[in-house]
């Protein structure tokens, strides 16, 4: 329990008698009882065994409020119900408990690790959450070819070959890959790319390839360069300098002036790649560099990534639901879940102690399979790179408050605009999709006054086979009747924060009454909902927004909230056309012989031999299947009738 939850005034449980009443007069569904909840978690504490483990506290639905960890269950849940020690925070949580479920675990730090995991796939709403939870960029060097290629790579690593990272973006590992290429001249296209060449591509042109496709280089020189590049990237960049420079060196004294040319280029390469650093890494041991900085309820966690010697960016992060959390907490919290998605180096440096510190470094050792030093360095050059560390954490913080001070007034002007009755907390932005009708898909977006969350997009590849070509009306009913068909069945209370605020339609009058019927139809009559569609000649800053009550409004072409709903409306017309194109993607490869039941690719492949086309298989006859080389009478009859029942 954090200091910061202790209550300030002993009487804590008469303030939360007033919060009940509050709950009462908002509505927001069932008053809280602390006794009920109290009594669910006396129940479950007099079986608890004294070991170490992970608990989940589950409301009424079964939905978890909280994930912990205790060195002793017994002893840490049954805090839970000592009333007057509860801070405010978690008397709400425990008046909204009805069940809890147990795991033991054979350490203190095996809680630790499963706490982590448990709070990434449940994201309790009582626990400090990492928001940015997607898999960082690693470059990869791979080990299945003679002549390997270097590519960026994200998410499982089950290629085969040696990855170097993790870099802070995509943008920090496209700029280091375009340098080794210069340096190192590997290859970065697909196998089938490099054994379809009969000469070099453009980039031996411009020299960032050595061209081995077509034997420009052999097998050894190609493999000293990889080792090379395999060093550089290991921290020995002082080694492959000197090489590079003893070369260029040599050339230029054999009157190969072309040569030397190429290696100083390379040399060039290399010292770009050393000079741009924001930070001074030189001795540094593959380390993480942490720095928190906190300004009321905001928290900014600031990451720096030093790998072989070098700086392969940083990145800012802001943790949710920290208010009224103890800063140790949190960041002990966010490590565990940090590293929930990545191994940890050997060295991970923090700006503050932490209680728990020794625990985090056993657990991340336990996960690594190898010792991992968590430490706060007091002085020296450690020191200051945390130093300035914190100084990057602060100045992020400060950015970000000020964006959300100017993102809270944009809000509360299109609640004027829009006479909305509040600011909405989720908003769900539709588009469509399709070419011509063909692969008809639409998209949903959300948003919030944080931002966008795009863990909480969702595409629908539209089903009804009744729907005509291109009928954008008859596919927004059914994006809408789905999403709202859910959302009636799994919560139909309204209390989990998945149903919308605010419904922004891609469209005009045809589309919004669209919408209206869909919603009608399955009960749904309460949500807001408002349309954009393009104003004359589709010219942005434009747009008409029709609102619930059929009235028509435009914007100022300068006002801050038409841009902020334009930027909603592009990202779900965005999310839509790259649903569309991963859908139809994926149908060029299709055949109509794929759905005849029985056909694999031996049968596919020959009767596309034997035809030509599919439309010719589908339209032969009965002696021309039976002609076809490995196709039996029974399997002709089968195709046949498939096509012609």
């Amino acid at each position: 329990m954090s200091k910061a939850d202790r209550p300030d005034q002993p009487n804590a449980a008469s303030r939360f008698n007033e919060d009940k009443a509050t709950y009462a007069v908002r509505g927001d569904g069932d008053t809280p009882d602390l006794e009920a909840g109290m009594a669910a978690i006396r129940e479950v504490r007099n079986t608890l065994p004294t070991r170490p483990g992970v608990y989940r506290m589950q409301d009424k639905r079964g939905d978890v409020l909280y994930v912990g960890k205790a060195r002793s269950l017994k002893a840490r849940v049954g805090a839970y119900v000592q009333m007057n020690r509860l801070p405010h925070r978690l008397m709400r949580m425990v008046a909204q408990t009805r069940s809890m479920t147990i795991v033991t675990t054979g350490s203190e730090a095996e809680a630790l690790l499963l706490e982590a995991q448990l709070i990434k796939k449940f994201r309790p709403a009582y626990n400090v959450l990492l928001r940015d939870d997607k898999s960082f960029p690693f470059i990869l060097l791979r080990d299945d070819h003679d002549f390997p290629r270097i590519t960026k790579h994200r998410g499982a690593q089950r290629t085969k070959g040696q990855y170097f990272g993790p870099f802070a973006s995509a943008g920090s590992v496209n700029r280091t890959i375009n340098a080794l290429q210069k340096l190192f001249l590997l290859r970065s296209c697909t196998d089938s790319f490099f054994n379809n060449r009969s000469r070099p591509c453009l980039l031996y042109q411009i020299k960032r390839c050595s061209a081995p496709c077509v034997d420009r280089i052999g097998k050894e020189g190609y493999a000293e360069l990889v080792e090379d590049a395999r060093d550089f990237l290991s921290g020995k960049s002082t080694a492959v300098q000197h090489k590079l420079g003893d070369a260029m060196e040599k050339a230029a004294d054999g009157l190969d002036f072309e040569m030397a040319a190429i290696y100083r280029d390379r040399l060039k390469a290399l010292t770009f790649i050393q000079g741009n650093q924001a930070i001074n890494a030189q001795g540094l041991p593959d380390t993480d560099i942490f720095a928190l900085a906190a300004k009321g309820s905001t928290v900014c966690i600031q990451i720096f990534f030093i790998r072989g010697g070098q700086n392969w960016g940083h990145r800012s992060f802001f943790p949710a639901h920290t208010t009224n959390v103890e800063i140790e907490e949190v960041f002990s919290s966010f490590l565990m879940q940090f590293y929930g998605q990545m191994p940890p180096p050997k060295l991970v440096l923090l700006d503050r102690k932490l209680p728990d510190g020794e625990l985090v470094a056993e657990a991340l050792s336990t996960k690594a399979a190898y010792k991992v030093s968590v430490s706060k360095p007091q002085r020296g050059d450690r020191r200051k790179l945390l130093t300035q560390a914190s100084r990057n954490a602060e100045e992020a913080l400060d950015r970000r408050l000020a964006e959300t001070s100017t993102q809270a007034k944009i809000m509360r002007e299109m609640v004027d605009l829009l006479e909305l009755d509040a600011v909405p907390d989720r908003i769900e932005i539709y588009d469509n999709s399709h070419i011509q009708g063909t692969n008809m898909v639409g998209g949903m977006v959300v948003a919030g006054p944080e931002g966008f969350r795009k863990n909480a997009y969702r595409k629908f590849n539209i089903k009804n086979p009744a729907i005509a070509p291109g009928d954008d009306f008859a596919m927004m009913r059914e994006v809408l009747e789905r999403r709202f068909s859910r959302a009636q069945k799994e919560d139909p209370d309204r209390e989990r924060g998945e149903w919308p605020d605010l419904v922004l339609i891609d469209g005009g009058k045809g589309q919004m009454s669209a919408a209206r019927e869909a919603l009608a139809e399955i009960g749904v009559e309460d949500v807001v909902m408002i349309g954009v569609s393009k104003g004359p000649d589709r010219n942005a800053g434009r747009e008409t927004f029709h609102l619930p009550d059929g009235r028509q409004i435009n914007l100022p072409m300068n006002s801050p909230v038409l841009f902020y709903l334009q930027r909603l409306r592009d990202e779900a017309h965005r999310f839509a056309i790259g649903a569309h194109r991963t859908r139809r993607a994926k149908s060029v490869g299709h055949s109509s012989l794929d759905d005849v039941p029985g056909i694999g690719p031996s049968r596919k492949k020959a009767l596309l031999l034997h035809f030509g086309t599919a439309r010719a298989a589908k339209n032969a006859s009965l002696d021309d299947l039976q002609g076809a080389p490995g196709v039996s009478a029974t399997v002709a009859q089968k195709i046949y009738d498939f096509f012609h029942a």
